[in-house]
C-alpha cells in the first residue's frame, strides 16, 4: 500500500467534538458541523484528533463520534479517524474499529508523555500498520508529543505496508520541505503549505495538503489548493493571503493561539460565527474574558470570515 491506494489531498479540518454546556456529547451539533464542512467543499476530515479532544473522552464516545461521522459523510469526502493513546495495543483497538465501521483511515502520533526513541517509534507504528489492515497516516506533532520524528525515521515510516501519508505539524518549514523530497512518490504529506513558499515546495517537491484545527480558513483554503490545482497561481496567491492573514491574526508560530489555549479559542470562534463547535470539556476551560472574546471577534472581522460564504454555495 502507498500513496496511490488513496485519493487524500487538499484541504482537510481537523474536527472539534461539539460538547454541551454540561459536558455531553452534542450529537445533533456533531452531524451540524459534519455537514457545514460538506458544504464548505472541504477534502477530508480526521476525526478525534488532538482538536477532536480525544484525550477527554471514552473509548465508548471516540467510537460513537466516528461512527457518526463515517455515517454522515460516507461517500462524500475521506474520513480518517484519530487513533491517538498511551500504547499501540489502545491505537489497535481504536483502529480495528475504525476499520470495521468504514473509515477512510487512521491517525496517530507517538504517545503523548513518553518521548520515545526513533527505534521506539518506529517499533510503535510498524505493531499498528501490522495489526490495523486500514491506510495509516503518520501523524508528527511535537507540541503535544514533545518528540518530532526524524526524517530519517519518516523515510523508515513510509516503507511499511499500511502507511500511506504523514501529517506534518512540527511548523518546520524546511523540513517539511526535506519531508516532501525525501517522501515524494511513495506517501502522501501534510503539511503547512498555503502560502507561496509553500506553493514553491509542492511545485519543486511534492506536497499533498493541509490539515487544519477546526476547519475556520475553509472559504479561503478549499478555493487556494482548487485554484492551485487548475493551474491558476494568481488567484491561488491571492487566497493564500488571505487564509495566512487568518492564521496570523489567531495562532503563533508555534501552534499555540493568541487568546486562549487552541481548541478553547476555536470554539469560542465558532460560536461567534454561528457554527456548531460546542464547548470543550476539561481540563479545557471556556473562552468567557469579555476583553479576550473582543478582541477575537475583531480578528475574525479583520480576516473577513463574516463576509465569506461556503465554496460550495
Amino acid at each position: 500500500m502507498n500513496r496511490g491506494d488513496v485519493t487524500w489531498h487538499g484541504y482537510w479540518p481537523a474536527a472539534p467534538t461539539p460538547f454541551t454546556a454540561d459536558g455531553a456529547l452534542d450529537e445533533a451539533a456533531w452531524r451540524a458541523l459534519l455537514n457545514l464542512y460538506a458544504e464548505h467543499g472541504v477534502h477530508g476530515v480526521l476525526v478525534n484528533g488532538t482538536t477532536g479532544e480525544w484525550f477527554s473522552q471514552t473509548p465508548a464516545e471516540r467510537r460513537r463520534v466516528a461512527e457518526i461521522a463515517v455515517a454522515e459523510l460516507a461517500g462524500r469526502v475521506p474520513v480518517v479517524i484519530g487513533c491517538g493513546a498511551f500504547t499501540a495495543a489502545e491505537c489497535v483497538e481504536f483502529g480495528e474499529h475504525a476499520r470495521a465501521i468504514g473509515a477512510d483511515g487512521i491517525l496517530t502520533t507517538p504517545p503523548p508523555y513518553v518521548h520515545p526513541s526513533q527505534d521506539e517509534i518506529y517499533a510503535f507504528y510498524r505493531t499498528l500498520a501490522e495489526s490495523v489492515d486500514a491506510p495509516l497516516m503518520v501523524y508528527n506533532w511535537p507540541r503535544g508529543t514533545a518528540v518530532d520524528i526524524g526524517v530519517d525515521t519518516l523515510v523508515r515510516l513510509a516503507a511499511l505496508d499500511n502507511v500511506v501519508a504523514v501529517k506534518d505539524s512540527s511548523g518546520d518549514e524546511l523540513k517539511v520541505a526535506e519531508t516532501c523530497a525525501a517522501l515524494a512518490g511513495s506517501v502522501r504529506v501534510f503539511g503547512r503549505f498555503i502560502h507561496r513558499r509553500g506553493m514553491a515546495v509542492m511545485a519543486e517537491f511534492g506536497g499533498d495538503g493541509n490539515i487544519d484545527g477546526g476547519g475556520l480558513g475553509a472559504p479561503f483554503a478549499v478555493r487556494f489548493y482548487e485554484a492551485y490545482w487548475a493551474g491558476d497561481l494568481d488567484r491561488a496567491r491571492e487566497w493564500s493571503a488571505r487564509y495566512e492573514r487568518l492564521v496570523n491574526l489567531l495562532v503563533n508560530s508555534d501552534y499555540s493561539s493568541r487568546f486562549a489555549s487552541p481548541t478553547s479559542q476555536l470554539k469560542a470562534a465558532m460560536r461567534l460565527l454561528g457554527q456548531p463547535g460546542g464547548h470543550v470539556r476539561p481540563p479545557l476551560l471556556p473562552l468567557e474574558d469579555p476583553a479576550a472574546l473582543g478582541l477575537l471577534s475583531a480578528a475574525l472581522d479583520e480576516a473577513g470570515l463574516r463576509d465569506t460564504v461556503p465554496a460550495r454555495a
